[in-house]
Formats: C-alpha cells, structure tokens, sequence
C-alpha cells in the first residue's frame, strides 16, 4: 500500500463558524438545494458525529452514483472536522480509502483561512495522477466557492 498526501489552503471573507455551519454541520440539507444538477441528496446514518456515515448520491448521469464518508472527528468549537471516504464510485479499485482533515481558522480581517489535507491510501503498486488528484480537489472547491457565493448573499444564513 501506497501513501500520498496533499495539502491545500485558500482564504475567504466568510468567518470560520458560518463556513463550518453551512459546509459541514449542515451540508446535507444547504448542498443538494444548492446544487441539485450535481448531488441529488446527502444522507446521514447516526447523530452526525465521529463514527456517522454520510452517504453522498449524485445526481443522475454522473461518472459517480454516490460516496460513502466515515466521520472521524467533528470539533464545533475549533471549526476542525476529519473524515474518511470508505466506499462507493469515488474510490475505485485501486485505493484503501481517502482521509481528509479540514480545519477552518479566523483571519485578521475577519475571514478565515480554511486548511484541507488529503492523503490516498492507494492498493498494490498503483500510483494516484495528478490529473486524478487535481480533479477532486477542483469538485471540493468548486462546491466550497458555491457555498460562500450564498453565504455572502444571505448574510443571515448560519450566523
């Protein structure tokens, strides 16, 4: 088994406990409204907490049916949330599992600075692309800059 790890950092002018409301405690209600073509809905299996299942489906037509992530840790009053992708289309054949830790901190201005680690546990001799890796981080941000488009023009929203 192979192991890879990739960090990624990126700023925002939303304060870290709204991004953290909307993106991790609720995205299984805001996500699918938010983006109905792309996920059809987001299903929790236990209290949301570390050992809950998050089953993400897809909307119909796309490469991926649905994902299965395994919460690891979810830390509401340090904004930090790690979890695992264990099972479905997202991991192919060729990886153990995928975790992620992301952590969302305050910046001076009043934003925040969001940290995420990826790191691919991969099976046998395989080795994970670039190209493969540059598109789940470009689907991770692509939803995160959704998100704060609609954080910013409802600045009621998870405050």
């Amino acid at each position: 088994m192979g192991v890879t790890s990739y960090s990624d950092e990126h700023t925002s002018t939303i304060p870290p406990a709204r991004l953290f409301k909307a993106l991790i405690i609720d995205s299984h209600n805001l996500v699918p409204k938010l983006m109905p073509l792309d996920i059809n809905s987001i299903e929790i299996t236990g209290d949301g907490g570390a050992g809950s299942i998050r089953q993400i489906n897809f909307a119909e037509g796309s490469k991926v049916k649905y994902i299965k992530n395994r919460v690891d840790e979810l830390d509401e009053k340090n904004f930090s949330f790690k979890y695992s992708l264990i099972e479905g289309d997202g991991l192919m054949e060729k990886l153990e599992k995928i975790t992620y830790e992301v952590k969302f901190e305050s910046t001076a201005d009043g934003g925040s600075k969001n940290k995420m680690t990826s790191t691919y546990y991969t099976k046998g001799e395989f080795e994970l692309s670039e190209e493969e890796v540059k598109a789940g981080k470009e689907k991770a941000l692509a939803m995160h800059k959704v998100v704060e488009a609609y954080l910013l023009q409802n600045p009621d929203a998870y405050a």
